[in-house]
């Protein structure tokens, strides 16, 4: 490789990123404008979900379907297009005038990125060398993790001292940007085969997700049956066992589950949703714990948040070494343990406890969950061959996916159980012992994943560098 090519290779991850950080803090931010969103189309606040929901369903339809359409079409004309895409939507949400439009525009905006995410993050790790891709995914991941405890505040600040419209049109330039990045250095790779498409599968990993991120959305409002939100959810997973015996049994899968008997990429797909479950139910509890049990603001609320952003972020600098000095295996269980416990303490914080043990309390479920996540993400294409890549990356985002939308679940589920154990009915009034309790339950799911972690061979992940430090001594 040449010395311009390797420092394209190199810009890679980055450009990457950017678009990453862009689809998921629109995923985040919009909460806190739905208000004033819903007083400029004159709908109640209830009626603004409808584009949460639309958005949600897009990325559950078209996800599979992205290797597929990269492997036929190229990844760069793919990725290019999907940020197009993404960046036009994003400005039409910015001058929509009423509901119809705007929900035709989250629509818009979902089928670019689920098209932007895992065809991203494929053209990353096909691309990059072994020895390198540690760092590559740990810069790639950091969106995710900073997003949903960067989002609420950024949204706070952008609606109460400009309009909601921003949080979208800020898109626009950013998306032009990235575009030139794109046109200039990615390049166009494709599929060996051309493989038919596989109708059915589409149909049936598209009805799974759909039904589960959507029960996660209903799970989330406060005015919906948690029961029929949990119903439609083991509903999408049935469906998805369904298509998960029809992956086995057919020649060209669109989502390929042979990847599965890669041990190191199948603990991070099986054991690691149901860390990201557990731990994906503290952004919804934390804010709510701020502002129901302690009576903050929503936007003093997101402060409180943002020293776990400076957890996620301050770790990322740290991660490389530690994964090359201790290894995956020991990373993943003391870290999730550690991650499990920090979600424990957060449900024994009352407006009493001195704000410095607030804030490291947080920062410390910063710090493990940006770890935690990175680990699992580089981990996962460890043993991945590069014809496997495509497949590998469209069942991994279809799994964060899946299990960042039940983690949303889980916590407004385990919420609305602990307050109906004590006494309340409505699914309204929360006390700091329902946060107690619904914080318990994420801690406990997160510390049964440790088991998972147990099980992988104690050099897993060495091929990216993981332990080899370590080895060495």
């Amino acid at each position: 490789m040449s010395n311009t090519s390797a420092r394209a290779v190199g810009w890679l991850p980055y450009i990457v990123a950017a678009t990453f950080f862009m689809e998921y803090l629109d995923t985040t931010v919009i909460a806190t404008a739905l208000p004033q969103m819903a007083h400029s189309f004159g709908v109640g606040p209830n009626g603004l979900s409808l584009g949460v929901t639309a958005y949600m369903l897009a990325l559950a339809i078209f996800i599979p379907a992205s290797g597929w359409v990269a492997d036929r079409c190229g990844s760069r004309t793919v990725f290019f297009g999907a940020v197009v895409t993404f960046t036009l939507a994003s400005m039409l949400c910015g001058v929509s005038q009423n509901l119809g439009e705007f929900v035709a525009a989250r629509v818009l905006q979902g089928i670019g990125g689920a098209m932007m995410v895992p065809v991203g993050r494929m053209i990353v790790v096909r691309s990059t060398e072994k020895s390198r891709l540690m760092q590559a995914i740990s810069t790639i991941t950091w969106p995710a993790i900073a997003a949903p405890v960067v989002g609420p505040p950024v949204g706070g600040f952008i609606t109460t001292y400009a309009s909601w419209r921003w949080i979208f049109l800020l898109n626009v330039p950013f998306g032009i940007a990235v575009l030139v990045a794109i046109a200039t250095i990615v390049p166009n790779l494709r599929g060996e085969q051309r493989r038919p498409l596989d109708v059915v599968g589409l149909v049936l990993s598209g009805a799974s997700l759909t039904a589960i991120l959507y029960g996660a959305e209903l799970a989330s409002q406060p005015g919906e049956n948690p029961w029929r939100a949990a119903a439609i959810v083991a509903a999408g997973i049935v469906v998805g066992a369904i298509a998960f015996v029809h992956a086995k049994r057919h020649p060209t899968p669109l989502v390929d589950v042979s990847t599965l008997k890669i041990p190191t990429f199948s603990v991070t797909v099986v054991t690691g949703s149901i860390t990201r479950i557990g731990i994906g139910a503290a952004p919804y509890l934390m804010p709510l714990l701020f502002q129901i049990g302690f009576g903050l603001s929503a936007f003093n609320a997101g402060l409180l948040l943002l020293a776990s952003a400076l957890g996620n972020l301050g770790m990322k600098a740290l991660t490389t070494r530690i994964l090359e000095r201790w290894g995956f295996r020991l990373v993943a269980m003391v870290d999730v343990a550690i991650a499990g416990i920090s979600m424990i303490a957060c449900g024994l914080l009352t407006p009493d406890v001195p704000l410095a043990i607030v804030l490291i309390v947080v920062f410390v479920y910063g710090v493990t969950r940006s770890m935690q996540f990175s680990t699992l993400a580089t981990l996962a294409y460890a043993d991945v061959a590069q014809p496997q890549m495509s497949a590998a990356s469209t069942l991994w985002s279809a799994a964060a996916q899946m299990t960042n939308g039940l983690g949303i679940a889980f916590g407004a589920l385990a919420l609305r159980v602990a307050a109906s154990f004590h006494g309340e009915t409505s699914g309204h009034m929360f006390t700091l012992d329902d946060f107690r309790l619904a914080f318990l339950g994420a801690g406990v799911l997160t510390l049964l994943s440790v088991w998972g972690y147990a099980q992988m061979a104690r050099d897993a992940g060495q091929n990216v560098g993981g332990g080899s430090r370590r080895q060495r001594v």
